[in-house]
């Protein structure tokens, strides 16, 4: 990965699941554990389980109903906000993140974590791993009703923070989404090779890939 030139970078913009957490536990609720508790609930195999949620997941895949936890628990009948302190112990930061982060406010720049998580999913995170210091904002893209998929989102964005997408490195596990940051004009931008310990790195395509958050530290 090319060291990053820090002089020119005025704004840092971080996505939560899969950059700054491990995803490890998103992917354990949403294809495990949900499942499980799905057919429980409502009496049926885990497999007519999944032939019941699969198409859905894929239906509202990159919406902001696909990251809405009110959505979901009208949806299914169920309380998602609860299912998931079932296996918060899984909520993990990814190694040397908190390094990365320590370095990134004593440099000055602006910090904003942007996510696409809904507002429940963030507070049970935060409970969990302590990013609140790190940032000068903690921004939910439930906010502006829009996903970061959206170009509405990067616009309401830059209205309520201010940055300048030239100025800005934007880091993000989802290449749709970086490509997304792309198209409105950020400079900077990286994606996550492993956002998922318990899985293998992923294909970045034409994104430069973080694999080690020490790697960035060179002149910051």
């Amino acid at each position: 990965m090319p060291t990053l030139p820090w002089a020119e970078i005025d704004t840092v913009l971080l996505d939560m699941d899969g950059t700054l957490l491990d995803l490890h536990f998103d992917n354990h609720f949403w294809l495990e554990h949900l499942p499980q508790r799905y057919a429980e609930h409502h009496g049926i195999t885990r497999v007519q389980a999944d032939a019941e949620l699969l198409p859905l997941f894929r239906d509202h895949a990159g919406t902001l109903n696909w990251y809405c936890t009110d959505f979901w628990s009208r949806e299914l009948k169920l309380s998602i906000r609860e299912l998931k302190r079932e296996v918060a112990e899984l909520i993990s930061l990814r190694r040397d993140a908190d390094t990365f982060l320590t370095a990134l406010r004593r440099s000055g720049k602006r910090v904003a974590l942007i996510t696409n998580a809904h507002r429940d999913s963030l507070s049970l995170k935060l409970e969990r791993i302590e990013l609140a210091p790190y940032f000068d904002r903690l921004i939910s893209s439930h906010d502006y009703g829009v996903p970061k998929e959206d170009q509405q989102f990067w616009t309401a964005l830059q209205d309520d923070f201010g940055f300048d997408p030239a100025r800005s490195l934007f880091i993000d596990d989802s290449l749709p989404i970086l490509r997304s940051a792309g198209r409105f004009g950020i400079a900077h931008l990286l994606a996550v090779r492993e956002p998922d310990s318990r899985k293998d790195p992923k294909d970045t395509e034409e994104f430069a890939a973080l694999g080690d958050y020490r790697d960035l530290l060179a002149g910051l």
